[in-house]
């Protein structure tokens, strides 16, 4: 039983809302048994269409001697047995009366049952049906949630007495009614107010979802809008990709996603995909701009398509021609030009249809007055100047103006107006005279996107029809629900909230604007969405990408139903006499401290109910041993924090399971440790262990210390008595070690790291506390002069000094460092051979040339060639100066971290680190004669004192220039923007770090500019002029020059082609702290424009890079690397 209060609504003025319980009883003079009239006054329209309503009266009597919880006669509505439950003296409050509305069979509804109910339950007077008290509310009962309603419907010692200017109680002579009104809803979708818990898209719809990744909202939206133009999929599952790499291939990225959707039973992951296109975690949690991605993401595509089968295939679908026009009113002459468009963007404001946005977008300006139009052959003239469309793709993406620039406000806002789109659209009447019209443009909606949400934020999802007579889908991230068409239309047209409440609008109040509504629109050609939406078959899926999916797919069933066994298995590790003789370092092996280097432990992942017997066979089967000469040692945690064997597993649990032995011998460890001890045979065959209990014969594990090799060597085990004497052990390990006999040795025990001490030899081990486990290290007895040569050779001579050597040890992870993304997109630098990453085990005391040869030596290259620099969360921190002094651990800082984080970058250098502190360096990116991209990094090195000119003198040296003697200029780029353009006589010890520094060779039209050019500063921005990308430049503007033949000299400056210059709008930017833009049109003369100092000549286009700047703290631009 739900006991939450619901939706209340009484009264007949807003502020009964806020009242008080014992305040909301009705008052006007409408009687309850007026049901039909009653009901619609007392619950408001939802908007939904009604599949049945009923009502049904409940007389109540000797309500003082009720029992706490009782029932109401069953009553139908919606073909299904309701009923009203009543808790006269409150449910778990004895304040209040709670009513509730009940299904009465929730046991016997079938499977999945549900039914949207609206309803309101009055208790009222029989005797005066004007004296009331209502709730109302609305549920999606479900066999699980089979109640709802009131938990305080009305004030328990209200109910008796007359009170709140009423003449009668609402319970007179113990009796009273109580009214259920009951509306049950057609829920068309089959999600009307449902809670989701447990909904499983796929099941419902036949669809899955995508997962948002933080901010990912809008990208999701598209990649199903795409995912859904069926004819697009296949064109990306065409791209070949079977060599690619997921992370680093947007066409395999995307492939998989596709496929994914295509087959998945659960939402798919997009991480795989945002990184192919270069983005970090932090481009996940930045809302872009849909569009924007659209046009990039298209782009890159493209590129891949190329030479494939897909070849053409986005401009088949997207790609549409529109011509801009200026034609003279009274004379035969006009300018024009076409170019492609891949969408179209369209005013929302001040257009209340789509039609009406088409409309504005072709609407032609008179040009007159003081504006006429400079016609070439006939002087100014009266003309029209417009746009019109040549064709239309068979899918067209229109954008909706929902974000515009508020000249008042001088800011950015969203447009929440309303604007009506239809289901069909006929466009022939936009479509110029000369345009194809034998075909029909009559398109049919295939998808709206939609915002939720204001300027800063907000919520993105896509509402679309998979195929051409299924019903409408929202893809809402995860979720895939069905929709109705209100749901796709007018639920999205924005505009003023319809006020569907019962109470009356407070005079002068403002209607609320919705915020969610559609800014992006897909549509198909009827003629042809057959064709564009015709089913995906399993022969339009490239084969390799079926078949490593289902490899993926079953590797991660594995792992999951590993995970999911995890409980039914126990993790036993297994020392061997091999593991202990190549073990450096304490106790018999290192088994999970990733501070030294880990053993090679044999591990075993066995069946808890399997029996020691069956484990016992299965190793003795791995090492080729019987298994009679084997028994296994358990290994425990000793409270001075070594692992040492305890006590033997007697075959008296040869039945026993391996949990049983687990929870017996080692139950405070997760896994279980063993040491493997493998016998010899006695002449007789019989297997000979020593006895463990009450014998005096004690097993130790020994080490040989060799100062020579500077390495221990785990001599396996030994039985002594232990009422023997240390020194009567000598000859023995003098024969395990192959000693001649009687060599002097020195014993230690290893006690603990930092506790070694030497052993007696007159002692017994009972004397020296030795027990089961523990370990006896020797080495031979050196002369003075071996110790002195150890010494001077740097190597440590004793054991105590060896395990102190070993406890500064550490294993350090190396990376080299990534190169800038600048670099990266660089052509010259994409193929260099990749360096590796590696571990090395190094002592913390070693100082920083010492790292620096070890790490050479791995590399095969110069130390003095070696910088490091520091990590912080993975990532490349500060560069580390070389000293004498500075040790590892304070390069690594190993105070403040943990053995997982010991991480140094390195760089490999073509210059000596000692030469690099007396000089300065610098890159140069060199653009030759145009500015399209780099044509290579040039690396300068040049004393400290060194002026700008020897810089320009070392770049002539490195490249070849077009015309021999003409000259370059090196100019400092920040955000994308030129600071400063250098003349050679400044000190290079003033140029910052922090900055970009471009050169080119500078254009023979600047070297001549006549008296009236001007020359200006051109950047690339993307839609706002503050998201700035891509390198600047200064070009001329001539004197009286058309911006026609401007556009020509431009496009060669920018050695850009034909298709991506047409993309390019061409603004003027004035200010600098707060840019505004102005796009031009081709009738206007730049020269005639006032230019000031701050102005500048602004190029909108999409940015490929990934390099985009963010100027002023502007959002930064999309990208997605090639």
């Amino acid at each position: 039983m739900d006991e939450t209060q619901m939706d209340i609504s009484v009264g007949s003025t807003p502020a009964d809302v806020d009242r008080p319980m014992s305040d909301v009883e009705e008052t006007t003079p409408l009687a309850v048994n007026e049901y039909d009239a009653i009901a619609n006054k007392i619950m408001p329209d939802l908007g939904q269409e009604i599949e049945d309503f009923k009502y049904y009266t409940w007389q109540v009597n000797s309500w003082r001697n009720l029992e706490k919880r009782i029932t109401g006669p069953e009553f139908e509505a919606g073909g299904w047995k309701w009923r009203i439950l009543l808790f006269p003296f409150g449910n778990n409050n004895n304040d209040t009366v709670s009513i509730y509305l009940d299904f009465a069979d929730p046991k016997g509804a079938p499977q999945g049952w549900h039914a949207c109910v609206q309803f309101a339950l009055v208790l009222w007077n029989p005797d005066d049906p004007t004296n009331y008290i209502h709730h109302h509310a609305h549920h999606r009962f479900t066999a699980e949630e089979s109640d709802w309603g009131f938990t305080r419907f009305y004030d328990f010692r209200k109910l008796f007495n007359p009170s709140e200017n009423r003449t009668r109680a609402l319970i007179e002579n113990d009796t009273t009614h109580i009214t259920a009104f009951v509306r049950v809803l057609k829920d068309p979708t089959g999600v009307l107010w449902h809670n989701f818990i447990n909904y499983d898209s796929k099941k419902e719809t036949g669809y899955v979802g995508l997962k948002n990744q933080g901010a990912t909202c809008y990208m999701n939206s598209l990649l199903q809008s795409l995912f859904c133009t069926n004819f697009f999929r296949k064109a990306v599952y065409a791209i070949p990709t079977e060599d690619d790499e997921p992370c680093r291939s947007v066409s395999l990225a995307l492939q998989r996603v596709f496929y994914q959707l295509q087959t998945s039973n659960t939402p798919v992951g997009t991480t795989e995909l945002t990184k192919s296109f270069g983005w970090d975690s932090e481009d996940s949690f930045k809302q872009h701009d849909v569009q924007e991605l659209n046009r990039v993401l298209q782009d890159n595509l493209e590129g891949k398509m190329k030479g494939t089968k897909a070849d053409g295939a986005i401009t088949k679908l997207f790609v549409g021609k529109m011509k801009s026009y200026i034609k003279c009113v009274n004379v035969d002459y006009e300018s024009s030009r076409v170019e492609d468009y891949y969408d179209i963007q369209l005013n929302v404001k001040g257009c209340r249809t789509l039609q009406d946005s088409f409309k504005v977008y072709i609407q032609e300006e008179t040009l007159e007055g003081e504006n006429k139009y400079q016609a070439e052959g006939y002087g100014l003239q009266e003309a029209k100047k417009g746009v019109i469309f040549d064709s239309f793709p068979p899918v067209l993406h229109l954008q909706l103006k929902r974000f515009e620039y508020d000249v008042q406000r001088d800011a950015m806002v969203k447009i929440n107006d309303r604007h009506d789109f239809p289901m069909e659209i006929e466009l022939s009447e936009f479509l110029s005279p000369e345009a194809d019209k034998s075909r029909s443009h009559r398109y049919l909606l295939h998808g709206v996107l939609v915002h939720s949400g204001d300027l800063h934020g907000g919520h993105y999802f896509a509402l679309l029809k998979p195929e051409k007579d299924s019903k409408w889908f929202k893809f809402d991230d995860d979720r895939v629900t069905r929709v109705t068409d209100k749901e796709v239309l007018e639920d999205n047209y924005g505009g003023e909230v319809p006020n569907s409440s019962p109470l009356p609008i407070r005079p002068g109040a403002r209607n609320l604007k919705r915020f969610t509504n559609a800014y992006m629109l897909v549509y198909i050609r009827e003629s042809e969405v057959d064709e564009i939406l015709a089913p995906v078959s399993p022969e339009n899926v490239p084969e390799h990408l079926e078949r490593r999916l289902k490899e993926e797919k079953a590797l991660h069933d594995q792992k999951k139903k590993e995970a999911e066994e995890r409980h039914l298995y126990l993790q036993v590790k297994v020392v061997t006499a091999e593991t202990f003789r190549n073990f450096q370092g304490f106790d018999l092996a290192n088994f999970d401290d990733r501070q030294y280097p880990l053993s090679q432990v044999p591990q075993y992942k066995v069946l808890k109910n399997d029996t020691y017997g069956a484990f016992k066979e299965s190793v003795a089967k791995d090492f080729q041993v019987p298994a009679e000469q084997i028994r296994f040692w358990v290994l425990v945690n000793r409270q001075n924090k070594t692992v040492r064997p305890d006590a033997p597993i007697s075959d008296n649990y040869i039945s026993s399971t391996m949990e049983e032995i687990h929870t017996k011998m080692a139950s405070r460890q997760n896994e279980l440790k063993l040491y493997l001890e493998v016998a010899e045979k006695s002449p007789n065959s019989k297997t000979l262990f020593p006895p463990h209990e009450g014998n005096a014969q004690i097993m130790v594990f020994l080490k040989y210390f060799d100062p020579d090799t500077q390495s221990l060597e785990g001599l396996n085990h030994l039985y002594i008595h232990k009422f023997g004497k240390v020194g009567d052990i000598v000859h023995t390990l003098c024969e395990k070690k192959d000693l001649p006999p009687n060599t002097p040795l020195k014993l230690y025990e290893e006690i603990k790291p930092n506790m070694i001490e030497e052993m007696k030899p007159k002692s017994t081990f009972q004397q020296s506390e030795i027990q089961d486990g523990d370990i006896i290290c020797f080495q031979k007895v050196l002369t003075e002069r071996e110790i002195q040569e150890h010494s001077a050779a740097g190597r440590v001579y004793n054991i105590p000094q060896f395990y102190e050597f070993l406890s500064m040890r550490i294993v350090v992870q190396f990376k080299p460092k990534p190169r800038p993304k600048e670099v990266e997109n660089v052509s010259k630098f994409k193929d260099l051979e990749p360096k590796p990453e590696f571990e090395l085990v190094l002592n913390k005391k070693m100082n920083y040339d010492a790292v620096a040869s070890q790490v050479a030596a791995h590399l095969n290259t110069d130390p003095l060639k070696l910088r490091f620099t520091t990590a912080h969360s993975g990532t490349p921190k500060n560069v580390i100066k070389r000293t004498t002094t500075q040790t590892l651990s304070e390069m690594l800082q190993t105070a403040y971290l943990a053995p997982s984080a010991y991480l140094l970058f390195y760089e490999m250098l073509d210059i000596s680190i000692v030469e690099l502190e007396t000089k300065k360096f610098f890159k140069i990116y060199w653009l030759g004669t145009n500015v399209k991209e780099e044509k290579e990094i040039i690396d300068v090195r040049l004393q400290k004192t060194a002026l700008v000119n020897e810089i320009i003198e070392a770049i002539l040296q490195k490249v070849t220039l077009s015309t021999p003697n003409n000259k370059i200029r090196l100019y400092e780029v920040m955000n994308h923007k030129i600071q400063k353009e250098y003349i050679g006589t400044e000190s290079i010890d003033r140029i910052h770090d922090y900055v970009t520094l471009y050169a080119e060779e500078i254009p023979e039209e600047e070297l001549k500019v006549e008296p009236n050019d001007k020359i200006v500063q051109v950047y690339h921005f993307t839609k706002e002029s503050l998201r700035t990308h891509g390198i600047p430049f200064k070009f001329v503007i001539k004197a009286g020059e058309s911006f026609t033949d401007t556009k020509v000299r431009l496009q060669q400056r920018l050695g850009m082609g034909e298709k991506d210059f047409a993309k390019v709008r061409v603004a003027v930017v004035q200010g600098a702290t707060y840019p505004k833009h102005q796009y031009l049109e081709d009738d206007v003369i730049l020269s005639d424009i006032k230019w000031g100092s701050d102005d500048f000549l602004g190029l909108d286009h999409v940015d490929k890079t990934g390099r985009a700047g963010r100027s002023g703290g502007a959002e930064k631009a999309i990208f997605i690397r090639g």
